[in-house]
């Protein structure tokens, strides 16, 4: 729907809450609650079914903070109470139609579920959930790690995977986006280099995002607040029988649903949607001199914040939209973003949602592409690809994330993410466009070690390709290729680094690995055959070693793998325990970074299990120039790589809670990254 449609909206930062000064009137708590009904009916539906219980609860909660703003000079929380009373009201099923959504909840712990629903339904930080609580934040995070983790089972997601235990507990942190630069770094150093983790992040993304999608879809009945109200009216009537009748109260206010920011997106490549924020003189405009698109300038604003959709671009790859956000009160950037605020009702009719049909595109700078109104931001909006040739797509906007006018700050600052909300619908017609997709049945060899390249897709808006290698050689494997470019006779395209490893699930041989790797569009070249340029390759390569543990001999013990020193620092004994240790960083060493046999065998120690937590490593240039990783110079350096020089391990004793001695590690082998410079000239039918 375009032109100039007109709506309420408000900007605001993190959850609102009720829990500030409550001292002035019924009324003003009533709306407070009235303000974020929709987050406290999910919260109730963890616990409740029936809709009378569920009145029950906002009617008493009202009440018992109206006393208790007169009592005392601070009182418990709105939302203390809230929950408070949800779990005191007596459990008494209701019939649903269909299954119960938030059926699954009833399989957590009790102390899981009120951590998991208060962040991930209700919409708290973890420091609001600490103090609703009465806990620490550091409990908050193990109880919401052990409920998502729970949810990733009784929901249906994989659960077999087993990510490193130091790095599980960064999960939703990373996910929320909560880390500090410098853990941020090292963790995503670790991600990209350890697939058990990749998977695990991955699973633990899905049961938040359902949850995300589970508080959008809850639907409040709208006649439970009124009645809530009409019975207080009647209470504050029977209290004030000498006093002139009270003014009517105020009828529902407009609100909009309270949503809690999850991955938004993820640096490096783990959620199912990214953005891509382009040049629209460099994109758009060939885009429309070869009729594959069609100028929309579909208009909607709301308080003074418009979004203008130009264009839509849909191929077998992505839906790519063209938007602008103008805010006309302020100097704020606003980006869309699915996973906050953005509903396309006709998803399911129109778009294919299998996995391995993502496509990602990191956001970049808008002062890359030279926007230098401070309050307008021009980008696109990657969506999944379409599955009819022709239709409309049904979006809603209701929640639009601020952008930092310095991206060096992040996202949200010390205050947390700002957001503006309101009501932005739009139909957006579409044509999908068609892709040429070519056969290569081509097989090379990189670092001795085959690899298969399967097909080309070049569509318009970008070019991907499909390739496979062997998973289960022994002695030496290839865990990532990452790609340099495709060129052809007058053009060279990049590959995009953050869509180069998108692994495809149901891959197409056993034994091997299929990936694709993205790169710029070749779709207006229309070759006849492309040089495929090879950039780096990160090889796993097997070579065992055991290394002897006394915690009874003095520190540090020294040893050597693979003519590097290493130095055992320390050995604490307990559950967990841990082994603190340094590699040093000498001018021929061949590994950057250790694999540790994570789990024993099951005829010793079966129960027990070994994480790395944290670490310190530096990157090292071509010319063996040595840089801190917080720097993030990573893509100015050439050919960088990282090399781990201090580690902790822990030992899990998984099946007991007695402490563990460490007495040996068991290094299994080594990862390393190899720059090359193959190509391969391939033919296109």
């Amino acid at each position: 729907m375009g032109g100039g449609m007109t709506a309420m909206a408000k900007v605001e930062t993190g959850p609102v809450t009720v829990s500030t000064p409550m001292a002035r009137g019924l009324d003003s708590i009533i709306n407070g609650f009235e303000g974020e009904k929709h987050s406290f009916y999910a919260l109730a539906r963890v616990y409740l079914t029936r809709q009378q219980d569920i009145e029950d609860v906002f009617y008493r909660s009202i009440i018992q903070v109206y006393d208790e703003s007169h009592r005392r000079k601070k009182g418990q929380s709105a939302i203390s109470v809230f929950l408070k009373n949800c779990l005191e009201m007596p459990e008494r099923s209701e019939s649903q139609d269909g299954e119960d959504s938030f059926h699954a909840f009833n399989r957590l712990e009790a102390a899981d579920k009120e951590a998991v629903a208060l962040v991930y339904v209700k919409g708290c930080t973890q420091e609001e959930a600490a103090r609703t609580l009465d806990i620490s934040v550091d409990e908050v995070k193990s109880r919401l790690f052990r409920g998502v983790r729970k949810l990733r089972e009784t929901m249906g997601f994989h659960s077999d995977y087993n990510g490193c235990h130091n790095y599980q507990k960064h999960y939703l942190d990373y996910l929320g986006r909560r880390m500090d630069r410098p853990e941020k770094v090292d963790f995503e150093i670790h991600i990209y280099h350890c697939r058990e983790c990749q998977e695990d992040l991955a699973s633990f993304q899905e049961v938040t995002l359902t949850l995300a999608g589970l508080r959008e879809d809850v639907q409040l009945p709208p006649e439970l607040m009124e009645r809530v109200r009409a019975r207080l009216d009647e209470r504050e009537a029977r209290r004030q029988k000498r006093k002139k009748k009270r003014k009517s109260v105020l009828l529902s206010i407009a609100g909009v649903f309270t949503l809690l920011i999850m991955t938004g997106f993820v640096t490096g490549g783990f959620a199912s949607l990214y953005y891509s924020y382009t040049e629209e003189d460099e994109q758009l405009r060939t885009i429309l001199q070869h009729n594959l698109g069609e100028r929309l300038n579909l208009e909607a604003e709301s308080d003074g914040v418009k979004i203008t959709i130009k264009s839509v671009v849909a191929d077998d790859v992505q839906t790519l939209v063209f938007y602008e956000i103008e805010d006309k009160k302020k100097d704020n950037r606003y980006m869309m973003n699915p996973y906050e605020g953005l509903y396309i009702e006709n998803e399911r009719d129109i778009m294919s949602t299998d996995p391995n049909t993502r496509y990602y595109s990191p956001p970049i700078d808008q002062d890359d592409i030279h926007n230098e109104e401070k309050n307008v931001y021009k980008g696109t909006m990657s969506l999944f690809p379409v599955s009819v040739d022709e239709g409309t797509i049904k979006l809603s906007v209701a929640r639009l994330m601020q952008l930092p006018q310095d991206p060096k700050k992040g996202f949200g600052g010390a205050r947390g993410m700002t957001f503006a909300e309101g009501d932005w619908s739009f139909e957006i017609p579409f044509e999908k466009q068609p892709s040429r997709v070519h056969d290569l049945d081509k097989e090379v060899e990189v670092e001795g070690i085959p690899v298969r390249l399967d097909k080309l897709t070049i569509a318009p808006t970008t070019t991907v390709l499909q390739y496979r290698f062997e998973n289960d050689r022994e002695g030496r494997r290839i865990d990532v290729i990452n790609f340099d470019s495709l060129e052809t006779d007058g053009k060279k395209v990049e590959a995009n680094p953050f869509g180069g490893n998108m692994y495809v699930e149901s891959g197409i041989q056993e034994g091997w690995s299929t990936f694709t790797a993205s790169f710029d569009t070749l779709y207006f070249e229309d070759p006849e055959e492309v040089n495929i340029r090879f950039g780096s390759v990160h090889l796993s390569v097997d070579e065992k070693k055991i290394i002897k543990l006394d915690a009874n001999k003095d520190l540090p013990q020294v040893t050597e793998y693979l003519g590097n020193t290493i130095s055992i620092d320390e050995i604490n004994v307990g559950n967990p325990a841990f082994v603190v240790l340094t590699h040093d960083l000498g001018k021929d060493r061949v590994y950057e970074n250790v694999n540790y046999q994570f789990y024993r065998s099951p005829e010793k120690d079966q129960n027990v299990s070994i994480g790395v937590n944290g670490g310190e490593g530096v990157l090292l240039d071509k010319d063996g120039n040595v840089h801190k990783p917080q720097e993030y110079v990573y893509e100015k350096l050439d050919q960088p790589r990282y090399f781990e020089t201090e580690q902790k391990l822990e030992f899990y004793n998984d099946g007991s809670t007695e402490d563990f001695t460490p007495t040996e590690l068991i290094i299994e082998g080594y990862s390393t990254t190899k720059y090359v410079d193959d190509r391969v000239k391939v033919g296109l039918d």
